[in-house]
């Protein structure tokens, strides 16, 4: 694809209408206020981009799944459970919880 094509897609635009939860667009607009973003529409826009791009990859992982599956047999449920567990103590936590608030009870410049 020509670079000139691909600003052409870049830039089209199409204005539509949908339907999201409170809770969400709350979120989101605070995204723009707090320098995440352009403006709503550019952080729907990055959200709509990372979501095509993982259900692209999702679809890619299926392929690779059924052609190892289709040449090697089906790959039992405890190998998998082995190697999620085993990819789940080497993840590197990158967020962590919040921390806990207390009860209340204690007023501040008490002991």
């Amino acid at each position: 694809m020509s670079s000139v094509r691909k600003l052409h897609l870049v830039s089209e635009r199409l204005r539509i209408a949908v339907v999201v939860q409170v809770c969400y667009r709350r979120m989101a607009a605070g995204a723009p206020a707090e320098g995440r973003a352009e403006s709503l529409s550019a952080w729907v826009n990055d959200a709509l981009r990372r979501q095509t791009d993982h259900d692209r990859r999702m679809k890619a992982l299926d392929g690779f799944v059924d052609a190892y599956e289709s040449e090697h047999g089906e790959i039992p449920e405890e190998e998998m459970r082995v190697a999620a567990r085993r990819a789940r103590s080497r993840a590197v936590v990158v967020r962590t919880a919040p921390p806990v608030r207390g009860t209340g009870s204690r007023k501040r410049g008490t002991t």
